[in-house]
């Protein structure tokens, strides 16, 4: 049986199960549960951005003006009202159309508020008009773009869907329960809001040891005090990879959240330094929520974790100004971290500002702020040392020329050397090699090999470059990238597997199949993603079990996410590869009603109806997919060549 065919086969199996039980989670018992123990903690947590992440719309948690205010964009209007206790809000579409909504909850506390409104039974979408907390008015997320209710970047569109987007980062024991035979949501969670369990594990256990502490905990994958996660200092990456299961930029490969103390490496697949999301040098462009900028960090590579700059409980900084960075980086120093270099840095003979002044500030030069979502300043957490050297040859900013706008990346660079003579401003950075890569991956593939290899670099950095060698054609690529497959590093080795494509397929599979048995869900996964093409015939027994297990493990985390768009473009391509036209159009056909603006998509419908219908088949497809997307070229070139 092909790949697709199973793929198709685990489909129809899950359409004939029973939906979901309303909350499969008998062992959560809410965040009250801690108080009386732990009230310190609480009273700390309570007032935090993590018990604020997602509230009941009432009174308390409201912070816009639902007075009658009215807010507008081009056609498009808001009418909010509070009525009867019931906060509602009345919306005129640039179509025309008015619709009522009762706002269903309330999400985060500040800089600006977001409301979540009910558009069918249990389906719930972000609003695009948001509360601006510090101004105390209303605005549009999105001003300058045009977005008819059709768009599936419209807020009522599946980008803009929380259930699938956002929930499970601002909930605790969140599953989404996507029903794939009904398209309808039937979301469950244990509590809104980022609770303890949220991060801890479920409680009852460790309620259980805490009316009894000399009864040991028996159940299996629980710490001494009942939990599922523990914080040990000492596992820095465990507690890290906690905390970045939603303070990052990834694709999750479950249903909702995983349990705490899932290795984030099992529960997600992080998105690398890619176009869109990171600048040429690694710096952050897009929102990508901290994780991937700290790991190409020198402070990550040393040791240093969340807990040392933020308090967990009330998510504030451990000490404000440059005192939380001079906790470490003085004359004294810090006993945790002994290779750090002791100096003064909170001088003007390193900043070379005025004391005090915002150029004074440790962050204003080592980690870029990028505003988000408006109002929303966000933190670069690589704390690079500014290089507008390098940002003048390949197109990045830099935190100089972000406050002295006036003032060129030449200036910027020359004021750099000459107060720094011997910085780093004279080192090589992997900026370049990825920025040489994004232009032209054939001309670039030496130096992104070499980069890939380089096992003083971030382990990030060098899985963005294994992946940007893929398509490079470099001679001998499988032979020469081969060190990667067996990298300590989970990201490289997952990158690794896609630069064995050219090697003959017997050596190819012998070089991966260890990857199949990685203990990384992750790198399983991305594994049997290259080895797609691969027959099991003329393969061993043990070598075909291990192929059919790491493609199911893939084709159940695709089955989670039969909501989202992209889902569909990969079905579609899997179905191209195995030569099932029809599996394919029916995928793209499910991409294109979900999102009507995806081009590829429809491009692909078009080719797919002449190469089995013929020429008057296409020529229907391109009609209307030309209504949705006049003015794209890739369907306006199929225009001119189709017969009419």
């Amino acid at each position: 049986m092909t790949l697709f065919a199973r793929l198709r086969l685990l489909l129809c199996l899950l359409l004939a199960w029973p939906a979901m039980a309303a909350l499969a989670a008998p062992d959560y018992v809410g965040s009250e549960s801690c108080i009386d123990c732990h009230a310190d903690i609480a009273e700390a947590w309570s007032g935090s951005h993590h018990a604020l992440a997602w509230t009941d719309a009432e009174e308390a948690n409201i912070l816009a003006d639902f007075d009658g205010t009215r807010f507008e964009l081009g056609d498009m209007t808001a009418a909010f009202r509070l009525s009867d206790g019931t906060y509602a809000v009345t919306v005129t579409e640039t179509d025309g159309t008015s619709t009522d909504y009762k706002i269903h909850s309330v999400v985060g506390v500040a800089p600006l508020q977001q409301y979540l409104l009910e558009t069918e039974p249990g389906r719930l979408q972000s609003f695009d008009v948001v509360w601006d907390v510090e101004q105390g008015a209303w605005f549009h997320l999105y001003p300058d773009q045009d977005l008819p209710p059709d768009d599936g970047l419209h807020w009522t569109g599946p980008y803009k869907n929380w259930n699938a987007r956002c929930a499970e980062c601002h909930a605790t024991g969140y599953k989404r329960n996507f029903g794939i035979q009904s398209q309808r949501y039937r979301s469950t969670q244990a509590e809104i809001g980022v609770g303890c369990e949220a991060c801890h594990g479920p409680g009852a256990a460790h309620l259980a040891w805490a009316g009894d502490p000399d009864l040991p905990v028996e159940e299996d994958g629980l710490d001494p005090y009942g939990f599922s996660m523990s914080f040990d200092a000492a596992e820095r990456d465990a507690y890290v990879g906690q905390c970045a299961g939603c303070h990052s930029r990834r694709e999750p490969m479950a249903d909702g959240n995983p349990l705490p103390g899932t290795p984030y490496h099992d529960a997600y697949t992080l998105s690398l330094l890619r176009p869109g999301l990171y600048e040429p040098d690694g710096q952050i462009r897009d929102e990508v929520y901290v994780y991937g900028s700290f790991l190409q960090s020198k402070m990550y590579a040393e040791g240093v974790g969340c807990a040392n700059c933020h308090d967990p409980h009330s998510a504030e900084l451990v000490a404000e100004g440059n005192a939380l960075c001079t906790q470490c980086h003085s004359p004294a120093g810090n006993p945790d971290f002994p290779t750090l270099r002791k100096a003064a840095y909170d001088t003007p003979d390193h900043h070379f500002h005025e004391a005090e002044s915002q150029g004074a500030q440790c962050i204003s030069c080592h980690m870029a702020e990028r505003v988000y979502m408006g109002v929303d300043g966000r933190r670069d957490h690589s704390f690079r040392v500014p290089r507008p050297d390098i940002g003048a040859r390949i197109g990045a900013p830099d935190t100089c020329t972000d406050c002295h706008a006036d003032r060129s990346q030449d200036w910027a660079a020359a004021e750099i050397a000459a107060r720094f003579p011997n910085g780093r401003q004279s080192t090589p950075h992997y900026g370049e090699a990825l920025a040489a890569g994004r232009a032209d991956p054939a001309a670039a593939g030496e130096a992104l090999l070499a980069l890939a290899l380089d096992e003083r670099q971030p382990g990030i950095v060098r899985a963005t470059a294994a992946e940007m060698l893929a398509p490079s054609g470099l001679p001998d690529l499988p032979d020469r990238a081969l060190p990667l497959v067996s990298d300590p590093d989970p990201l490289v080795r997952a990158a690794s597997a896609r630069l064995q494509a050219g090697a003959p397929a017997e050596i190819r599979v012998r070089r991966l199949m260890p990857l199949l048995s990685d203990p990384l869900r992750m790198v399983r996964v991305e594994t049997a993603r290259s080895l797609v093409d691969v027959s099991p015939q003329g393969l061993a027994p043990s070598q075909v079990a291990l192929l059919r297990a790491g493609m199911e493990e893939w084709q159940r985390s695709l089955v989670t996410r039969l909501d989202y768009p992209e889902t569909h473009l990969v079905l579609a391509g899997l179905a191209l590869s195995q030569r099932n036209a029809e599996a394919a159009t029916s995928a793209f056909r499910q991409v294109v009603e979900m999102d009507p603006q995806r081009a590829e998509a429809w491009v692909m419908l078009v080719r797919l109806a002449h190469a089995t219908a013929g020429p008057r088949a296409a020529r229907q497809v391109l009609t209307e997919a030309l209504q949705v997307l006049p003015e794209d070229p890739n369907l306006q070139q199929l225009d001119s060549q189709l017969p009419r």
